[in-house]
C-alpha cells in the first residue's frame, strides 16, 4: 500500500516513517493520526506508587513512554491518555502497543502484533 493510501485509510494527512524503538524496524507514522501508533514492540515494566496520578500515552507519540508528554495534542487530537491512580505500589506491565484492551497494562495484544509483523516479513521475503 502507497502512503498516501495509508495515510487515506488512516486518516492522515502526512505521514513519515519511523524506526520502533529496540528494534529499528521502520513504521509507517501519521504526522497527524487518529489511530495509534505502536510505541515498541514489548511492554514497559514500570514501578507504580500508591496514590499517585499517572497518565498513560494512548496514542504513542510521546516521548516520554509510557506515560504521556502531551504529543497528542498536535500529532493525535482524537486520542486522549488514560489517567489513573494506583491504590498500592506496585510492578506492572504497561503497554507499549498500543492494542490493549485493557488501557493501560498490557494484556498481550503485542503477541498478535509481533505475529503479524513476522507474516508480513515472511511474505516480503517470499515475493
Amino acid at each position: 500500500m502507497s502512503a498516501a493510501m495509508c495515510a487515506l485509510r488512516r486518516g492522515c494527512a502526512q505521514t513519515f516513517r519511523r524506526p520502533l524503538p529496540a528494534s529499528g524496524t521502520l513504521v509507517q507514522t501519521c504526522l497527524q493520526s487518529s489511530q495509534p501508533v505502536p510505541a515498541a514492540r514489548l511492554p514497559y515494566r514500570v514501578k507504580l506508587s500508591a496514590g499517585k496520578k499517572y497518565a498513560w500515552c494512548a496514542c504513542g507519540h510521546s516521548k516520554k513512554q509510557p506515560f504521556c508528554d502531551g504529543a497528542h495534542v498536535t500529532k493525535a487530537p482524537g486520542i486522549s491518555p488514560v489517567r489513573f491512580t494506583p491504590d498500592s505500589d506496585k510492578k506492572v506491565l504497561l503497554c507499549a502497543c498500543k492494542q490493549t484492551g485493557n488501557a493501560p497494562f498490557c494484556d498481550g495484544s503485542h503477541l498478535k502484533v509481533l505475529l503479524r509483523d513476522a507474516v508480513k516479513a515472511v511474505r516480503s521475503l517470499v515475493k
